[in-house]
C-alpha cells in the first residue's frame, strides 16, 4: 500500500467518523419539536412542500422522494423558481418543510413570506436557533453544532448528512404511524427488483386454467392438460372446489392402462396451493422447497375453487426468483 493510499484511507475514515459523530449529536438533540413536526404533517390535508437552495436543495429532493414513496404526498419547489411563479404550487392545505443550514439563505425569503401570508404551516430546519428561518417557523428543527467533515467548515458535509437523516426520520415516523405495509410500498415501486420482490401471486398468475371435473376420462383430460402446456391439470369436485391435481409424475406412475382410467384414479388429492395475495417470493420458495414448477391459486377464505395458476417461469420472467 502506497503512502498516498494510506493518506486517502485516513481521510475517508476521518470524514466518516466526523459524520457519524454528527448523527449521534443529532439523535441526542431531538426533542418535542420533532414530534410537533410529525403531527403538523399528519394534520395537513395537502402535500409536504420541500424547499432548499444549493446542497440543501439536493437533500430536499431526496427527502421529497422518500416521503412520496412512503405514503406522504410531497413535492419539491425550488426557491428561486418559487419567486417566479412556482409559489402557485403551494396551497393553504399544504405544509412547508424548508431547509437551510444557515437559516439565512436569501432565496428562501419569498417562500417563507408566502407561508406566513397564507397561514401555511412552516417547518424549518437549520443550525442557528436565532436565524430568520427558525424564528419564522411554526416548528423549528435545530441541527446541533457538529463541525463539517471537510475540516475547514466550508463544504456542506456533516450538516447535509444530518439534514438527510432528519428527513428519513420524519418519513419513517410518518410511515409507521400510518401503518404503511410492504403492499402499500409496492404500489409506489412497481418497477425494478424491489417491485418484483413485492409482486403478489395474483399479479403473475394465469387465469385460463387447465381444469376438468371429477369423472372425466383420462383421454379427455390429457387433451385439456396438453392444450395450455403447464404440465399440470386441476380436478374440480362439487361446487367447483379444487379436489386434486394431475402432474407429469402422476401420468408416469399410471402408464399401464392410463386411458381406461378416470381423473380421480390418477390425481393427487389435497394438492398444495397458494393464496392470491401471497407474495410471489413465497410462491417461489414453496415451489423450490417441494421441487415443483407450478401451484394452483386458491383463496383460503373463498369457495375453494382455483382462481389461477402460477408457474416458476412466470416468476423468473418477472425477476422474482
Amino acid at each position: 500500500m502506497t503512502s498516498s493510499t494510506t493518506d486517502f484511507l485516513a481521510t475517508a475514515r476521518r470524514v466518516i467518523e466526523a459524520e457519524t459523530t454528527a448523527l449521534t449529536m443529532l439523535g441526542a438533540s431531538l426533542d418535542d419539536s420533532f414530534g410537533a413536526a410529525v403531527e403538523t404533517i399528519l394534520r395537513a390535508r395537502g402535500r409536504v412542500i420541500v424547499s432548499g437552495m444549493g446542497k440543501s436543495g439536493h437533500i430536499g429532493r431526496k427527502i421529497t422522494a422518500t416521503l412520496a414513496s412512503t405514503g406522504t404526498p410531497a413535492q419539491f419547489v425550488h426557491p428561486a423558481e418559487a419567486s417566479h411563479g412556482d409559489l402557485g404550487m403551494v396551497t393553504r392545505d399544504d405544509v412547508a418543510l424548508v431547509l437551510s443550514n444557515s437559516g439565512e439563505t436569501p432565496e428562501l425569503a419569498d417562500i417563507i413570506a408566502h407561508t406566513r401570508r397564507f397561514d401555511i404551516p412552516l417547518i424549518g430546519v437549520a443550525s442557528r436557533a436565532q436565524s430568520t428561518l427558525l424564528r419564522q417557523s411554526d416548528v423549528a428543527l435545530l441541527l446541533p453544532p457538529a463541525p463539517e467533515a471537510c475540516g475547514n467548515g466550508i463544504v456542506p458535509t456533516s450538516s447535509t448528512t444530518m439534514t438527510l437523516a432528519l428527513g428519513d426520520a420524519l418519513a419513517v415516523a410518518l410511515m409507521e404511524h400510518r401503518q404503511f405495509t410492504p403492499e402499500h410500498f409496492r404500489v409506489f415501486h412497481p418497477g425494478g427488483k424491489l417491485g418484483a420482490r413485492l409482486a403478489r401471486v395474483a399479479d403473475l398468475m394465469h387465469r385460463d386454467l387447465p381444469l376438468v371435473a371429477m369423472g372425466t376420462s383420462m383421454g379427455e383430460a390429457l387433451i385439456t392438460m396438453s392444450r395450455l402446456g403447464f404440465g399440470v391439470l386441476g380436478v374440480t369436485g362439487p361446487e367447483g372446489r379444487l379436489a386434486g391435481i394431475i402432474t407429469d409424475g402422476d401420468l408416469r406412475r399410471h402408464l399401464d392402462g392410463l386411458l381406461s382410467l378416470s381423473v380421480e384414479d390418477v390425481m393427487t388429492r389435497h394438492p398444495l396451493t397458494i393464496a392470491p395475495d401471497a407474495l410471489a417470493e413465497k410462491a417461489v420458495a414453496v415451489m423450490n422447497g417441494r421441487k415443483i414448477t407450478s401451484l394452483f391459486v386458491v383463496d383460503p377464505e373463498g369457495s375453494g375453487a382455483a382462481e389461477g395458476l402460477i408457474h416458476i417461469h412466470d416468476c423468473l420472467r418477472a425477476g422474482v426468483a
